[in-house]
């Protein structure tokens, strides 16, 4: 069954402690105007390859950003939807999946493993008076005992701070859509935000749009149609362009421009363009090899928003090949074409 009390914390981090021992977690205390929190984060699987892959990004630039920072401190449930603030790691297009790399926990030596990675951004929030911690996962508490890591009472927390779908036989009850885990921290002083996601190395990232559990034949263990001979591998078609806000209305004017990276002609019947309320434009035809094609919206199904937003890429069997996001500000330059 999908997470319970699925949502996002926020609050100011005054203190952490590494993961150690046989189920190591990093651990951040934070506070906002009334309770202490903290925040558990995997940083070992419990199951092999045990480094848990991870990704950062120094300059988050995210519509999710401007509804965080109007948030109140304290803890937020959300709806597991599109549209809203809810994490989900395939469908939102905060980061590129594909960049993730695995990275043990404790290594000897300075600044080369997860604890300390994590660290280094947690540090530059304690010590920045008016920085925030934003983390998503599943809330626990409050609890009648003290917190055993550091010391508060009554015990309170969030976890499970990493993708929440894909997952092996072992985790499948936890998967669900839009309840991914992560940890966003804003620095003001440095006018930046710092996005951290993590998943396992088991975890697959083609899922099924309703349950989230794992798509066999794209994650291995399927077979592909005798009457589709090329197989269509993530990023193989890139969305690198779009008219997102041209000049006077946007209504049937408003574009997306798709590039084939391969040497072969690929067919894009029953292919989709999806925007972030998941409302979906069908493509037909093909794309040459090296070739790029502009799709003009209709604008009776996607629409690009002015206010930010995302833009996905589908084939046919409904796998994502790629997916960009853009901001309110990239998108408010009336008649430009925006590259990504």
């Amino acid at each position: 069954m999908p997470l319970k009390n699925y949502g996002v914390l926020k609050g100011k981090a005054i203190d952490s402690r590494e993961g150690m021992g046989a189920s190591p977690h990093f651990q951040i205390l934070v506070v906002d105007d009334d309770l202490r929190h903290r925040i558990a984060i995997n940083v070992k699987s419990k199951v092999e390859p045990s480094e848990l892959l991870y990704y950062v990004d120094e300059n988050f630039d995210h519509p999710m950003v401007t509804e965080l920072e109007s948030l109140s401190t304290g803890f937020h449930e959300l709806p597991s939807e599109p549209g809203g603030m809810a994490l989900d790691y395939i469908r939102g297009n905060c980061f590129d999946i594909t960049m993730a790399k695995p990275l043990p926990h404790d290594i000897p030596g300075p600044d080369n493993d997860l604890n300390e990675l994590i660290h280094k951004y947690v540090a530059r929030a304690i010590a920045m008076e008016n920085s925030a911690v934003y983390a998503f996962g599943e809330k626990w508490g409050p609890e009648t005992k003290r917190d055993k890591y550091f010391g508060f009472k009554p015990g309170n927390g969030i976890h499970d701070i990493h993708a929440n779908q894909g997952n092996s036989d072992a985790w499948r009850r936890d998967d669900d859509v839009y309840q991914d885990g992560g940890l966003i921290i804003h620095l003001p002083d440095e006018a930046r935000w710092v996005a951290i996601f993590l998943a396992f190395q088991s975890q697959c990232f083609h899922t099924d749009d309703v349950t989230g559990h794992r798509i066999p034949e794209a994650c291995g263990g399927g077979t592909t149609s005798e009457d589709e001979p090329t197989v269509v591998r993530d990023k193989d078609v890139r969305i690198i362009a779009a008219l997102i806000n041209p000049e006077g209305h946007d209504y049937g004017i408003e574009s997306v421009t798709l590039l084939n990276t391969t040497p072969d002609s690929l067919d894009l019947d029953d292919w989709a363009i999806v925007d972030k309320n998941k409302k979906r434009a069908y493509l037909s035809g093909s794309i040459g090899a090296g070739e790029t094609r502009r799709i003009t919206l209709s604008g009776k199904d996607v629409q690009l928003s002015n206010k930010g937003g995302i833009i996905t890429l589908l084939d046919r069997k409904g796998l994502k090949v790629d997916g960009v996001s853009y901001t309110k500000k990239e998108a408010s330059r009336s008649g430009w074409t925006m590259v990504f």
